[in-house]
């Protein structure tokens, strides 16, 4: 035997023992199906989906609070991933900025093989830890990062890589698979297993394991912004007003929080440059722009916090 067979055989073996590869032979005939059956069937897995999120709720929340630490703290989030696991990691740190006015630094998704792979398969690039090592070094990663290696299998090379290597630099690190024992897991200080079972389609990642994973995914970076004071109440009031869509939800949000006129909220925003939280904090806190921005700093940007500064009560700072 050579020793590209063995190494096939110990793969196709490893395969053999994951719960998102298992096949199911009550299934077997799917294609035979009318096309309204199926979709009643892929509908009927994707809405056990939650459930299994439900289940791993205290270890996201553990973690989510670890993230927020080092974020304040001026570190970074970035997610690292193959495949549809790392195309996911990118969608979400592409959506921060203008989600809630981060820096592009400040969420980063990397995916084995670069940039080009979003759109198509860059061979081999998954099965490599010294690559996803080298993007991490190329983004100096440091101890107030934090590193989540994704991956629906949990053994993925480029992602357990990416969490072994943070980890030896003192980064936080959060292992998100959807297979229970994964090597993922045990390399990072967060073990996050959903386990959603088989797939409608034998090895067919994307699908459950992939929804599984975009909503862990947001809940990293929706509880982790909220916890740093990106939002006031279930507003978001840190958005970034870079188009007519984001500028008309720009004056709704502060109409939501104030309840001012039209007329108070464009003197409101002019007033700060046309940041929605500077404009709330001039209206309910009735400060000049100058004083919000000097508030809003002082209070590691909680609104919450610069209001109660701004009508003279006493409290902890934060959100």
């Amino acid at each position: 035997m050579t020793t590209a067979d063995s190494s096939y055989g110990r793969l196709r073996a490893e395969l053999d023992s994951l719960t998102t590869e298992a096949f199911r032979d009550e299934l077997s005939e799917i294609d035979r199906l009318p096309t309204l059956d199926i979709a009643r069937l892929m509908n009927a897995e994707d809405a056990t989906v939650p459930a299994a999120v439900a289940a791993r709720l205290p270890e996201i929340a553990a973690a989510i609070d670890d993230i927020a630490e080092r974020m304040a703290r001026g570190g970074r989030l970035v997610y690292a991933g193959a495949g549809t696991a790392g195309r996911l990691g990118v969608l979400d740190a592409s959506e921060c900025p203008p989600t809630f006015n981060t820096e592009p630094s400040e969420v980063r998704g990397l995916i084995a093989g670069g940039p080009s792979a979003m759109i198509s398969a860059v061979e081999g690039a998954e099965d490599s830890k010294e690559l996803a090592a080298g993007d991490l070094d190329e983004l100096r990663t440091g101890p107030d990062d934090t590193v989540v290696g994704v991956s629906a299998s949990g053994r993925t090379p480029y992602a357990v890589g990416a969490v072994e290597h943070a980890r030896a630099l003192g980064a936080l690190t959060i292992g998100l698979s959807c297979n229970a024992d994964s090597p993922l897991a045990a390399a990072a200080e967060h073990g996050i297993e959903v386990v959603v079972g088989p797939e409608l389609l034998t090895g067919s990642t994307r699908l459950k394991s992939g929804t599984a994973q975009k909503l862990v995914l947001n809940m990293l970076s929706t509880l982790t912004m909220i916890r740093l004071g990106k939002t006031y109440g279930n507003l978001m009031v840190d958005v970034r007003a870079s188009n007519d869509k984001l500028r008309a939800r720009s004056r709704r949000i502060v109409a939501l929080a104030t309840g001012a006129e039209d007329e108070e909220i464009e003197r409101a925003l002019a007033a700060t440059d046309g940041e929605v939280k500077h404009a709330i904090l001039t209206l309910l806190g009735e400060v000049d722009g100058d004083t919000a921005a000097r508030l809003l700093t002082e209070s590691h940007g909680h609104l919450r916090a610069a209001l109660r500064a701004a009508r003279g009560s006493e409290g902890p700072v934060g959100s």
